[in-house]
């Protein structure tokens, strides 16, 4: 039995599908309020049903996982996937902007393990698996919250995997790099633009987008995710995506760092100053 978080679009609804149609009982979440999606049809032997679920809300939150073991009597794999974006130099970026980013895509995934944990020390045995990012591990210009949210989910992922290790609970972090989602050209901007900024923002956005369309697709995060679900001993984290990103991340653990920004900024259509 599985609990996916995000899973009306992008990367949560190809890992649910998949896992779907792998045989496995599926349960995709949703904050969207009011008449649920009709949950798409899966071919083979395993379901796909939507929940409401606001991992921005303690109670909503408790409320999704109580429903999903009333439902399937047990939690054996949850997948913190929900996520928000939002582009704009850390200058522009409200206390209130920054906030509602670590609220969904930090304090949410927090929330989501404290739901789950209980029953999966019961049952002796469960996995949860953290949707990080590439942008976890090296900052992303012009979406710095992002990245914080991310780096502090890397921080979760490691603290809580040794935590509950004794009980048979595995954790594990996927990074992935660029994906064709659409997630940059979806995110709003902040609401304050600075004129100084707004040259080198608009070409590191456009860059991003062109990179993320040019990117794998979801399914790649969700074959991955398969695999993870029977590894007994997995790693701490996963990588996937495009070759050239997936090696930034491990470079970046032995370059100075000056080196490795001289390398990043054209990635992102910017130049050190001279």
């Amino acid at each position: 039995m599985v609990l996916i978080t995000g899973a009306s679009r992008g990367i949560g609804a190809a890992c649910a599908r998949l896992l779907a149609q792998r045989g496995h009982r599926v349960f995709g979440t949703t904050r969207q309020t009011g008449a649920l999606p009709p949950s798409p049809p899966v071919p083979g032997p395993g379901s796909l049903e939507m929940l409401q679920l606001d991992v921005d809300d303690d109670e909503s939150v408790r409320a999704g996982v109580r429903s999903v073991v009333e439902q399937a009597g047990r939690l054996d794999v949850a997948v913190n996937n929900a996520g928000i974006g939002i582009v704009g130099p850390v200058e522009d970026t409200s206390e209130e902007e920054a906030r509602a980013q670590f609220e969904t895509n930090l304090l949410g995934a927090w929330r989501v393990c404290r739901a789950a944990l209980p029953l999966m020390r019961q049952q002796g045995s469960g996995l949860i698996v953290n949707i990080g990012s590439i942008g976890g591990l090296a900052g992303i210009p012009f979406q710095a919250a992002y990245s914080a949210g991310k780096f502090g989910l890397e921080g979760l992922t490691e603290s809580l995997r040794m935590e509950v290790r004794p009980f048979g609970i595995r954790v594990v972090i996927i990074e992935p790099g660029n994906i064709d989602t659409d997630a940059t050209a979806r995110s709003p901007y902040t609401r304050a633009r600075t004129l100084a900024y707004e040259e080198h923002l608009e070409r590191a956005t456009q860059t991003m987008i062109r990179g993320e369309r040019k990117g794998a697709r979801p399914e790649a995060v969700a074959r991955l995710l398969e695999r993870l679900m029977f590894i007994p001993r997995p790693r701490v984290r996963y990588t996937v995506g495009p070759a050239p990103e997936r090696a930034a991340a491990s470079v970046k653990r032995v370059l100075p760092s000056r080196l490795f920004e001289r390398l990043l900024l054209p990635a992102y259509g910017l130049s050190p100053r001279r």
